[in-house]
């Protein structure tokens, strides 16, 4: 399937002298194939697409939408390895780890077409009439979740499969009946469009209509904000940093019409050193702590950017192995210059705080590579000053010494909001563990025990969700089954007959 470069409106090909180009993450050298700018005409022409398809998509019975969805998947499996190369260029991800990520991706989709077929999604309920009952009578009520309405959906630069064009946002977007309109991330203009080309043939090969999905592109952020201002479009799924989130948001909310963004922006994932643990596994657990801190270059939303313990000898032992660790740790290729470059900032401003410590650096690497970089504070330190708790997106962290269990209690409670939080713990710690789960749970959406937060996996009980910054709203997930709750809502039916009520709510009909 060879590049054109072509914007994706519904099932038309754009091109406008107006490009870019993609540019090799190792080399920095620009790649093959320039890609068409968006314009204004572009966002309001596939929004006014996604309207019109919208009431036919949504009214699909939900077999017909999990077939759809099964034929995005088998359409992005048939394009091969002419995708993970192109993936690979364009963010410098190991073509393991986009094989990894390419599966996850068709997996979600398939996920939710079970889901569809099972039809527990719909969360019906039937109040039948009780017309004699007294002293007034009920009359027949029906509820059924129906799609919101066109969903815009921002690509995101450390995903670029399962977090981009066909990524949790846009499979659990179809799933809830909403056409789609991607933003793609400027990073990897290429792998989008071999995405969305998957995505329009499942369109076509199931007769939807044109509007149910379209893929824009561009680097210019005006795009973004002029896909989230059309009034045709009523949510928006974004995983990226807090200034671009809070920047939509603010788009969002400005409207005549008001809609939801939902945005996965800022995490930290404190882990939890617990004594009895860090006592029995010092050395064991620095080892782990620089794998998972320097997996993927500290690129995830899960990367474990803080460590809280308790001041002990172990605690030494811990930081020696992590010194120690670091000295062979990779210094993988990071997805853009422009991130490179923020981390950098980033670990050099965290060195410059009153009472943080250099802990140890990784290896240089090559120019494009993540340096990774452990510092250390006192609890007292880290509550006094806000900056601590800003995420710096790489493989850099934070290990704090609390002096005891109620400085760590009030550590925690200070905390902003975050993904996930982990208790390496034993059975003598159960007791203090007992004392901070209540705090997490009231900070973060995934709480793990003995494990390290990078790791996501793609199933009905996950939340990959939380408190703001972590999301804009923490009464959603964009991991999992109930993902598609973003994009539904309810719709109350009273007395009507059979022949107007939806299917799956007319008596005797399963949805």
């Amino acid at each position: 399937m060879p590049l054109t470069g072509a914007l994706l409106i519904g099932q038309k090909a754009v091109l406008h002298p107006q490009t870019f180009n993609a540019v090799n993450a190792t080399t920095g050298e620009p790649l093959e194939t320039a890609f068409s700018c968006a314009t204004s005409e572009d966002v309001n022409n596939a929004c006014q697409l996604a309207d019109e398809a919208f009431d036919t998509f949504r009214t699909l019975l939900p077999d017909s939408r999990a077939r759809f969805l099964d034929d995005i998947a088998d359409a992005i499996e048939a394009i091969g390895q002419p995708l993970l190369d192109r993936a690979h260029a364009e963010t410098g991800l190991p073509l393991a780890r986009l094989t990894g990520e390419r599966g996850r991706t068709m997996g979600q989709l398939r996920m939710f077409a079970q889901e569809l077929r099972a039809g527990r999604c719909f969360d019906i309920r039937i109040d039948p009439a009780l017309p004699d009952r007294t002293p007034m009578p009920r009359p027949d009520l029906r509820q059924i979740r129906i799609g919101i309405g066109p969903v815009a959906v921002f690509g995101a630069s450390n995903f670029p499969l399962a977090f981009s064009v066909a990524g949790g946002d846009t499979a659990s977007a179809f799933a809830a009946g909403c056409p789609v309109v991607v933003k793609a991330h400027p990073a990897h203009p290429g792998t989008s469009e071999l995405v969305g080309r998957a995505i329009q043939t499942a369109v076509k090969k199931n007769g939807l209509p044109d509007g149910t999905f379209s893929l824009l592109g561009g680097p210019d952020h005006e795009l973004g904000a002029a896909l989230v201002r059309h009034p045709a479009i009523m949510a928006v799924g974004y995983t990226g940093s807090r200034a671009g989130g809070l920047a939509l948001s603010h788009v969002a909310a400005a409207r005549p019409v008001p809609v939801p963004v939902y945005a996965e922006m800022s995490s930290i994932n404190p882990v939890y050193l617990l004594p009895d643990a860090l006592e029995n596994t010092a050395e064991k657990l620095g080892s782990a702590f620089v794998g998972s801190l320097t997996m993927g270059a500290g690129q995830f939303c899960t990367n474990p950017g803080l460590i809280l313990a308790l001041a002990a000898p172990a605690l030494d032992r811990f930081q020696n192995s992590t010194q120690k660790a670091l000295e062979s740790a990779p210094a993988p290729t990071m997805l853009t210059s422009g991130i490179h470059a923020a981390y950098d900032a980033g670990v050099a401003a965290l060195a410059e705080r009153s009472g943080v410590a250099l802990l140890g650096r990784g290896p240089h690497g090559d120019a494009s590579g993540c340096q990774a970089a452990v510092f250390t504070t006192d609890a007292e330190s880290f509550m006094k000053d806000p900056f601590m708790q800003h995420e710096i997106f790489g493989s850099c962290s934070l290990i704090v010494s609390c002096p005891d269990l109620k400085t760590l209690q009030a550590l925690t409670r200070s905390l902003e909001g975050q993904l996930t939080a982990t208790l390496h713990l034993e059975n003598g710690d159960i007791a203090m563990a007992r004392t901070l789960i209540p705090l997490l749970e009231r900070k973060v959406g995934r709480i793990l025990a003995n494990a390290w937060p990078t790791g996501v996996e793609v199933c009905a009980a996950m939340v990959h969700g939380g408190p703001f910054p972590a999301t804009t709203d923490p009464r959603s997930t964009s991991v999992g089954t109930a993902a598609m709750e973003r994009f539904l809502r309810p719709v109350c039916y009273q007395d009507l007959p059979d022949d107007l009520l939806p299917t799956g709510l007319r008596r005797n009909v399963s949805p």
